[in-house]
């Protein structure tokens, strides 16, 4: 039977799907932990979720909202009044955006606010803009809305900073939006404030659109800040920013995000919203009240741990430079190291290899874009000790 076996199969598979889904890839993401799952005693760098539990007041606020039967029903599709007046003040008080509630809108994680804002956004033929490496989602996002996905190379030499002339030469007729996460995901780098107002100033002289993902957005180091682009009061109706509780919180399982928008743009965006979920999930929506209204200590904590985690992974990447070189990321949980080879390295097969050798577990950097080829990304949002464990292995692996 073989290759014409398969060959007939991947055929029919595609026959019996739409195009725009057959056309799709399996995510590198996804294929590496399914692999991952084969093995015992996984040391797991892949995973970009973090290991510490959602923090206990935000707990008991959902098991309360349970309890007192707040949870059975839907909300406003917009979702809580209430949390959205809080999140209003977080935007005020931590992004220096002027927001009223009828510019937010909560959502199934930034994930589902990220694929409703595409639509909202493009047309099928429309160009959209993406700075690579970035989080393979986005692209697919961009490609399920039937357009087209371009993409420019961030300046790796640069420490993966924008390339503010490469994306203004990017652009044609046919360009809507520019999409970029910041933390960049797989990166870390943080974009500047002053890369961002040149992106700004093309934004305006083009009538782009702006899609941006925050999910990062309180953890940098090294004395980096976060610049968020809805603050400049230009481009304020040109941007959609999206905001997620999963990483701030460590509520990844929670799936609770929410998008931050002009609110003529935000009408277009709740047409898409709604098809697709109705409302974020209500009992979660409760537990993210709790999260902005309680103390924020453990966001404070998490930054803290995350830092020595980061530079922890550092430390032992020195020790593995005839294997590895990598840039210090400023930003997020995560890194993305190059394999150093003389040939051009396949990112897919080298990580198959190292779990099924080495039992560590990392992804393969073609998973966020042409431009991730001949990297691994990493993630230090796990316990210092899986850090350590990972390394040991691989040390003794490259010996």
């Amino acid at each position: 039977m073989g290759d014409g076996y398969v060959n007939q199969n991947i055929e029919k598979e595609s026959m019996n799907s739409s195009a725009r889904v057959s056309q799709l890839k399996k995510s590198a993401i996804h294929e590496m932990t399914k692999l991952s799952s084969q093995y015992d005693d996984v040391a797991f760098l892949s995973w970009a979720k973090p290991a510490s539990g959602t923090p206990k007041h935000i707990n008991d606020a959902a098991i309360d909202a349970i309890q007192k039967n707040l949870t059975a029903g839907y909300s406003q599709s917009e979702g809580l009044p209430e949390l959205r007046k809080e999140i209003v003040k977080k935007l005020k008080y931590d992004n220096n955006i002027d927001a009223n509630i009828s510019e937010i809108i909560l959502t199934v994680g930034a994930i589902e606010g990220l694929a409703v804002a595409v639509l909202a956004t493009v047309d099928p033929g429309d160009e959209v803009i993406l700075p690579t490496p970035t989080y393979s989602t986005h692209i697919t996002q961009v490609k399920l809305a039937s357009a087209k996905p371009v993409l420019v190379p961030l300046i790796e030499e640069d420490n993966f900073s924008l390339d503010i002339e490469a994306i203004e030469k990017a652009i044609t007729p046919n360009t809507k939006a520019i999409m970029f996460c910041t933390p960049n995901n797989p990166t870390g780098t943080v974009f500047p404030e002053k890369d961002l107002r040149k992106l700004a100033e093309i934004v305006l002289e083009k009538d782009l659109k702006v899609i941006v993902d925050e999910a990062y957005e309180y953890f940098v180091f090294d004395g980096e800040k976060h610049f968020s682009m809805a603050s400049i009061p230009e481009i304020r109706k040109n941007v959609v920013t999206a905001y997620t509780f999963t990483k701030t919180y460590a509520m990844t399982g929670w799936r609770i995000g929410y998008l931050h928008a002009d609110e003529e743009k935000l009408l277009q965006i709740k047409k898409a919203h709604i098809p697709f979920a109705i409302c974020a999930p209500v009992v979660s929506q409760y537990a993210a009240l709790a999260a902005l209204k309680g103390s924020q200590s453990s966001v404070e904590k998490f930054r803290s741990e995350y830092l020595r985690a980061r530079n922890l992974m550092c430390k032992r990447l020195d020790k593995l430079d005839s294997v590895f070189k990598y840039v210090k990321p400023g930003g997020s949980y995560l890194m993305f190291p190059k394999i150093l080879s003389d040939s051009k390295v396949d990112s897919m097969e080298f990580c198959k290899k190292l779990l099924a050798e080495a039992m560590v577990s990392a992804t393969p950097g073609i998973a966020f874009g042409p431009t991730g080829e001949g990297h691994i990304r990493l993630s230090f949002c796990v316990p210092e000790e899986m850090i350590n464990k990972a390394f040991d292995r691989m040390e003794k692996y490259f010996k």
